[in-house]
């Protein structure tokens, strides 16, 4: 399973993570259920997330979270 580069906007300036597709599928069923974009679901993870920890993990650690919490 191969992380994909993706592009996105936050707080006005373009960042960019790595993802397997199957993580991304999550975030934007999370995003979805949260009735907010992808770009906002992953703005407020960005924004939470410890300094010393990159986006990437971050993400794919909200994801496992939420699997956990039953929510996927």
């Amino acid at each position: 399973m191969l992380a994909r580069k993706r592009s996105i906007s936050i707080s006005g300036h373009r960042t960019s993570f790595s993802l397997e597709d199957i993580f991304f599928d999550d975030l934007c069923r999370l995003a979805e259920q949260d009735d907010i974009s992808i770009a906002a679901l992953v703005t407020k993870i960005d924004n939470e997330r410890p300094r010393d920890s990159n986006l990437s993990s971050s993400l794919r650690l909200y994801v496992l979270e939420a699997a956990k919490n039953g929510r996927l």
